[in-house]
């Protein structure tokens, strides 16, 4: 570390209107809508029993919603009414729509129940992109 006395950046929030596709280093406080496991599988006759989990859970704030792929551990953490905290979070593309996940850069943490109430009406997963070569 070249200064030590510098500390840690305090985190800026980011609200989920403001996510756009291709985007990474987003901070969110989001509520769980629901959550549904899309895929489970495992290998327990291998040396470390370990299991593939991925959900897809619908999250948000006060100013829409996203759906975010939650992977393994991070499943447990995402139930419904649950509010969390993504740290380092990215917008993934699939199929043409937005995903926001966290990585292993990133983490998910649980938080006191938030205060706000979720915009149902603004689902940004909706929104379908469609990439554009532009030639110069």
């Amino acid at each position: 570390m070249a200064d030590s006395n510098q500390g840690l950046r305090k985190p800026v929030f980011t609200k989920v209107d403001q996510l756009r596709p291709g985007t990474s280093g987003h901070t969110l406080t989001v509520k769980v809508v629901n959550a549904k496991i899309v895929l489970q599988k495992g290998r327990p006759d291998g040396p470390q029993p370990r299991q593939m989990r991925l959900a897809e859970c619908l999250v948000g704030d006060e100013t829409g919603m996203i759906i975010f792929t939650a992977r393994n551990d991070q499943v447990d953490l995402m139930k419904e009414g649950t509010t969390v905290i993504l740290r380092n979070a990215k917008i993934d593309m699939f199929k043409g729509s937005t995903r926001l996940a966290v990585d292993k850069w990133g983490r998910v943490e649980v938080t006191e129940p938030a205060s706000f109430t979720v915009k149902e009406d603004n689902n940004l997963s909706l929104i379908e992109y469609e990439l554009v070569n532009v030639v110069e």
